[in-house]
Order: C-alpha cells, then structure tokens, then sequence
C-alpha cells in the first residue's frame, strides 16, 4: 500500500517518535524527511507492504505511523526503519535514535539534557512539574493526536522519574 497522509491513520495505529538531539533547518528537514519517505515507499513486513505515514514536528521530532489493521509491523521491519533514522545520524550531525535524554521546553526552546543533568535541573527548581517536556515513549497515534507528544512533566513518565516528591 502507498504511504497516505498521517491523518488517514487510525488512533489505534503503532507510532514511533524518533527525536534529533538538536532542531533541524530547512535543507536538513528535507533532506531527513526525504529519506523517511524513501524508506516508506518500501517497507514491508514479511513482504506485505506497510499502510504507513510520516511527519514531523517541532522540526525535530520525526513520527512515523502504521495502519494495523491493514498489516502488523513485524520485529524486522521495525528494525527496518531504526537502521534507515540510524543512517542519517552520522551525515547529519545529530542523533535520531536515543531516547535516553530529556526534551523539554524552556520559553520558546527546546532543550535537550542527560537524564542525570534534568535530575540537577529538578533538585535546583530549575524545572518543575509544570516544565513542558516531550514525551518520546509514545506508541500509539491517539496519545499523539491527545496532545501526549508535549505536556506537563506532572502528566507524563517525568512525574514518577523527577518530582515524586512534587505534584
């Protein structure tokens, strides 16, 4: 099946958040987006090709979507698309495929620290329950569509991982 626009994909369909370390220009977004769609022109799953979309957003994060219902992903198609985000990270200069670090929003950028580092941040009163944060954990497309790729920290993982104390 053709890649569709991301909007044709049901709320129950898989996601993937895949974050670049810092935001990208022009040139690099479409280049980035370029190769996703490349990529997507192809992707199968044990042959059968995949109803899938793409977009991005806050020119950093890459989201890619899947229609279930019409094939599962399968665990080498997953890793698939992980191998073609990887090879963009070395001509790029920047990592797409690490979820370890923290994205949050400071006025009207976004940050990316260590976990350790956001810790700091936490225990200094640097950021707070009420921090925006970017939540790259998400797997399917509704928690997307509900406004859970950015939230308050107190509504995400980063409630439970830095503010147990807080609310």
């Amino acid at each position: 099946m053709p890649q569709v626009d991301f909007e044709e994909l049901p709320d129950h369909g898989r996601l993937w958040v895949f974050p670049a370390r810092r935001g990208l220009d022009a040139a690099e977004r479409a280049r980035c987006l370029a190769v996703v769609d490349d990529f997507l022109a192809g992707w199968a799953a044990h042959g059968r090709p995949l109803r899938s979309a793409r977009d991005l957003a806050e020119d950093r994060f890459v989201l890619v979507g899947v229609d279930v219902d019409a094939e599962q992903p399968s665990g080498c198609s997953i890793d698939a698309l992980t191998r073609a985000l990887r090879g963009l990270e070395g001509p790029m200069g920047t990592t797409f495929v690490d979820h370890t670090p923290v994205w949050y929003r400071e006025d009207a950028d976004i940050r990316s620290v260590s976990r350790a580092d956001f810790r700091s941040l936490a225990r200094a009163g640097e950021v707070g329950p009420e921090t925006s944060v970017f939540d790259t954990s998400l797997t399917r497309i509704e928690q997307l569509r509900d406004g859970g790729l950015e939230r308050p920290a107190a509504e995400t993982w980063h409630r439970r991982a830095f503010f147990r104390d807080r609310s």
